[in-house]
């Protein structure tokens, strides 16, 4: 699905909401709620009276990683955004440019063989491109220390230049992100559920909304540049697998917490309609031909018309409602990426 709309420059969110003024805090963010074709606007703050008793969100417990790192190929200053731990201790990682602006931009990853060094003695080489026809994500071995404790010596969070500035890593945690035990966790920030506080929390407890926690580990971004999702690590615990089953069949909605709980939800679901507890990687595209299962709504962020994460939301919603969704969001200047507004979409 492409949207046939331009998101202006300064519908970027450049900063964190909390950084805009005084007394704000992560819920200060507005919310579109596309219900069918019907668009209304909101604050995040009115999130628990548009959900009602018995209703799930499903959330992912993926921390984020400071998974940009300085380093050198020959005389050539790079940055290394790694992405994703393979099963055979290789990562995927992507070789980027410094802009001099305090970002980067993209470049060619290769060729095999190339070797990057990066701080406190340790190096990288490229193996091979990640998928056939692409050369940006690629396989590497990495040299020395181990690759979790690097990040948190010498990584920064990714950041792209639509931001104003380097963030602490704290800005891009969720209020449900859990450390893994093997160090391991998300390339960039599941940021859907960015506008969560603990008080939030509370007050949905606390008029009959559940949780069910996942876990996708997601890699760095790929969809606005027309690629599909590549496979990534998820978890369906058999807690929240019943949590779900129980939901569905209580006449509950499920609602997933951002695009990657979607996915690790609909990997999850077996041929009669169970969800069930599961490990592993995923590769599952979720598009309106194959259409959702489990899921019957969904919070998430604004996307560049040109992400493949439209599909997603357009399984879930159908095209109209996601084509009359942005351009209320367009019309309304809502603030896209991850420190912008949310959509809430609803059965």
């Amino acid at each position: 699905m492409t949207l046939r709309v331009r998101v202006p420059q300064e519908l970027s969110a450049r900063v964190p909401v909390e950084q805009r003024g005084p007394g704000l805090e992560r819920d200060a963010v507005r919310m579109l709620v596309s219900r069918g074709a019907e668009v209304a606007h909101h604050t995040f703050t009115e999130l628990p009276r548009l959900l009602r008793a018995g209703d799930l969100l499903v959330v992912n417990t993926s921390a984020t990683l400071a998974a940009a790192v300085d380093g050198w190929s020959g005389h050539t200053r790079v940055v290394v955004h790694f992405s994703t731990r393979g099963d055979d201790g290789r990562w995927a990682v992507e070789l980027r440019e410094p802009d001099g602006r305090g970002t980067t931009r993209a470049r060619a990853g290769g060729p095999a063989g190339r070797v990057v060094c990066l701080p406190g003695g340790v190096w990288l080489v490229l193996e091979e491109p990640l998928s056939k026809g692409s050369e940006r994500l690629w396989w590497a071995r990495v040299s020395g220390a181990g690759v979790p404790g690097l990040l948190r010596e010498y990584g920064r969070p990714v950041r792209y230049a639509y931001t104003e500035r380097d963030q602490p890593l704290s800005v891009y945690q969720t209020v449900f992100a859990l450390p893994s035990a093997d160090g391991t966790g998300s390339a960039e920030m599941p940021s859907a559920a960015r506008p969560f506080t603990a008080r939030m929390v509370a007050e949905l407890v606390s008029r009959g909304v559940q949780f069910a926690p996942v876990t996708l580990h997601t890699g760095v971004a790929s969809a606005e540049a027309h690629e599909p999702p590549y496979p990534e690590r998820f978890a369906m615990p058999e807690a929240s697998a019943r949590l779900i089953n129980a939901a569905r069949a209580g006449g509950g909605r499920v609602v997933a917490v951002g695009t990657t709980a979607v996915r690790a939800a609909e990997s999850a679901v077996g041929t009669d309609g169970a969800v069930r507890a599961r490990a592993g990687w995923t590769d599952l595209v979720v598009t309106p031909e194959r259409g959702v299962r489990v899921v019957d709504g969904l919070l998430t962020g604004l996307h560049e018309p040109q992400a493949s994460h439209l599909l997603m939301l357009e399984a879930v919603a159908g095209r109209v409602a996601i084509e009359r969704g942005y351009e209320a969001a367009l019309q309304g200047r809502y603030l896209w990426h991850e420190f912008g507004d949310v959509h809430l979409v609803l059965p």
